[in-house]
């Protein structure tokens, strides 16, 4: 356990140190800080196992540490009022402010004796790895991404040293947040992710940014609110703040508001509007906001508290809620042209699937949340970073301008494709981790959910293939596009790909030695969740990954060599994309996605899904508390 306070400490000494470093220098320190965070989160590993992977507590008062963190939630309180007046946004002044304050009242009036501040398990285990692992990827490809974005946006003002600092402070804040078994210290650390949010949000300060980030804000301190009534409540009349004890003893009011602060976190509907405007932000962030921190904290508090929400009104009202993102986020992702904004349709529909797996919290069901959640982690870091690398080459981020980008970036394509394949395509985890959830669903008699995954999945298929066949079509353009993407690119993308491969192959491994010792923490049993065996499961994931790549990258070179122009109703320009028509004049002849905005843009569904979604939780609050009082 003393490796968890250096964990903490030296992704927040480095995002201290990279702002006062010149600009020379801060690449270094960056790869330096990221290379750090692997190693100790391996170092951790390494100690955990070899003590016998089981249930490691930090007990014992440690007032020091509470005073500091009270103190620490007073500057975050004065930090965003500070901001909100300069910028005029006063209820948020009111909504940080009020949490503050109750929180304050709470630990000077009523302390509790806590036995447990910080908790190592497998779950917690697996998230810090996920950050370590993911998140120092993410910061090793930011080095060289901000160096053309920035010559992409010369209007911006170049913050880098702010960017990269606020980076390592997110995945100082998420190691102390999964980590944590006092609510209180979880809570500190909740809110610092919140207020890094909003600042990396607000990066380029327009106007745009500016008002997507108090979106972010706002809504998140709803659910720090949420989260802080809920301390209060337990502290008050349970006289505990552990989230193992809330679990154990199935304590309704607590544990609907902590419910209610991850769906916030998570980003589902109504609060999915803040997720989504957080597309203005370099990719970097981005990345890391949808893969390894920000909303998998909401989902991991979550899974936290299914067992208290398994059979009762409290997990319904999650299931559904997750379930009704799941497939209002897939159809509204149809309609989308801009890649970014695919992607975190993509994120909020599939946090909704695990949001809705949490809240069924039966054994199957979680040990699907938890598979897909690994999955996305790494197959949704390494598309953002492939899009954001592909917007530094062509300036532009939209699908279209991406057909036959095969011919041209080939070696993001294949990192494109990986991704998608990961997303959706056999034998990747995402697509059996639906499988086993849809069983789940039946078994449990929820047939809504089954109607919401399955008509999810099918407009999951649609405009995941729209994408993919758009960059491996053969086609040539006049344009030149040179690959501006660094190696420190690459590398991290390189990796991305080979884990979500070898994810793929090691698949029975994952789910033995890493999903069900979680299930059995969680639940005190694991069954079988798979009926294949290990050995099958794994001949068939070879065939798979190994063959199959290779069959299609043969395919793709072959095609190269023998490209043919095509008749186009008059002469060829040797491109495929203008020639000359019987007037001698030139024609631009052009092939376009179909993305049905009528019927499922984002005007036509958002406000209806908002609207339903809202009244839904507003309902289920109430009876379930009205009832427990």
């Amino acid at each position: 356990m003393a490796i968890i306070p250096i964990l903490i400490g030296w992704p927040a000494l480095m995002a201290l140190l990279i702002p006062c470093l010149p600009a020379r220098w801060r690449g270094r320190a960056v790869y330096l800080g990221a290379g750090g965070v692997m190693v100790l989160a391996f170092l951790l590993l390494g100690a955990w196992l070899q003590g016998g992977g089981g249930i490691v507590s930090l007990c014992g008062a440690v007032p020091f540490l509470d005073h500091l963190m009270l103190a620490g939630e007073f500057a975050l309180m004065a930090l965003i009022v500070v901001l909100s007046i300069r910028h005029r946004k006063y209820p948020v002044v009111l909504l940080s402010v009020g949490q503050t304050v109750l929180m304050a009242w709470s630990e000077l009036t009523c302390p509790v004796e806590s036995a447990t501040h910080l908790r190592l398990d497998c779950l917690s285990m697996l998230m810090v790895m996920i950050a370590a692992l993911v998140g120092g990827l993410i910061c090793i490809y930011a080095v060289g991404y901000m160096q053309g974005y920035h010559q992409h946006h010369k209007d911006c003002q170049d913050r880098s040293g702010f960017f990269f600092s606020m980076l390592f402070f997110f995945l100082a804040a998420m190691f102390g947040l999964v980590l944590s078994e006092n609510l209180v210290w979880m809570y500190f650390f909740w809110e610092i992710t919140s207020v890094i949010s909003f600042l990396l949000i607000g990066y380029t300060r327009t106007e745009e940014a500016v008002n997507n980030s108090f979106r972010a804000l706002w809504m998140n301190l709803l659910g720090g609110f949420a989260f802080a009534v809920a301390i209060v409540v337990a502290s008050h009349t349970l006289h505990t703040v552990q989230l193992g004890e809330l679990v154990a003893d199935g304590a309704t009011i607590p544990v609907v508001l902590l419910a209610l602060a991850g769906l916030t976190k998570s980003a589902q509907l109504p609060f999915s509007s803040w997720l989504l405007g957080a597309m203005v932000a370099p990719t970097p962030s981005s990345a890391l906001l949808h893969s390894a921190t920000m909303v998998k904290a909401g989902v991991y508090l979550l899974i936290r508290l299914a067992p208290a929400m398994a059979n009762n009104m409290t997990g319904m009202t999650v299931a559904f809620i997750g379930g009704f993102t799941f497939i209002c986020a897939s159809m509204m992702a149809i309609a989308q042209n801009d890649g970014k904004k695919v992607l975190a349709f993509s994120t909020v529909s599939n946090l909704g699937l695990i949001v809705a797996c949490a809240g069924i919290g039966a054994e199957e069901t979680i040990w699907a949340a938890v598979l897909l959640m690994i999955f996305h982690s790494v197959s949704k870091s390494m598309l953002f970073q492939a899009v954001g690398s592909i917007e530094n080459c062509l300036g532009s981020r939209d699908i279209e301008d991406m057909h036959g980008l095969l011919l041209r970036l080939p070696r993001l394509t294949y990192i494109m494709g990986i991704g998608i394949a990961g997303m959706y395509l056999a034998p990747f985890g995402m697509l059996i981790s639906k499988w086993v959830a849809l069983k789940a669903f039946v078994d449990a008699d929820n047939y809504l959910l089954v109607i919401f995954l399955a008509y999810g999945s099918a407009t999951t298929m649609l405009y995941w293939t729209k994408w993919l066949c758009k960059l491996v079509s053969l086609h040539h353009t006049k344009a030149k596009v040179v690959d501006a993407t660094h190696g420190d690119q690459y590398l991290s993308m390189y990796i991305h790909a080979a884990a979500t491969l070898g994810l793929c192959l090691l698949f029975p491994l994952v789910s033995s030695a890493v999903v069900t010792p979680i299930i059995e923490e969680l639940y005190g049993i694991a069954h079988e969740v798979l009926s294949m065996s290990v050995l099958t499961t794994m001949a068939i994931m070879l065939v798979s990954v190994l063959f199959v790549p290779s069959l299609m990258f043969l395919l793709t070179r072959s095609t190269h060599r023998d490209y043919v122009p095509i008749y186009m109703g008059g002469v060829n320009e040797g491109d495929n994309t203008y020639f000359t028509n019987s007037f001698g004049e030139p024609e631009h002849l052009y092939l376009s996605n179909w993305y049905l905005r009528f019927e499922f843009g984002r005007r036509r569904l958002m406000r209806p899904g908002v609207i339903v979604s809202a009244g839904v939780l507003i309902v289920m609050l109430c009876v379930i508390i009205g009832g427990a009082v």
